[in-house]
């Protein structure tokens, strides 16, 4: 199913987490301050990640907004490789584009409530 502005999903959602009783962390950020969405005119949605505290793996995330159908790519091949949030973290992005968010994002990471 198509829908404007795009939504990329993948991994588990913040209601399968909290039913796991695994320590997390999550983030969001809205695409109304990421440059690439700004100057496009489409900073509509929001950027969300949700990571397991202690391995700090990737369990899902949810990027609702321009780019977000092709940056989803990027996390879902964190997930399967297994690595930790801090390669992409420390990863340098292309500018302009949405993905150079992703380490801002993964900075905003708090224990889940």
């Amino acid at each position: 199913m198509y829908i404007d502005p795009p939504l990329g999903r993948g991994g588990i959602n913040e209601v399968e987490i909290r039913k796991s009783g695994r320590r997390s962390l999550i983030a969001k950020y809205p695409m109304s301050r990421v440059s690439r969405a700004y100057e496009k005119g489409e900073t509509q949605g929001f950027m969300k990640i949700c990571v397991d505290a202690e391995t700090k793996q990737i369990l899902g995330a949810a990027i609702l907004g321009v780019g977000g159908d092709e940056i989803i790519h990027v996390l879902l091949d964190m997930m399967y490789a297994k690595a930790p949030y801090t390669v992409i973290q420390r990863a340098m992005h292309i500018h302009p584009t949405v993905a150079e968010y992703l380490p801002t994002l993964l900075s905003k990471l708090e224990p889940f409530d």
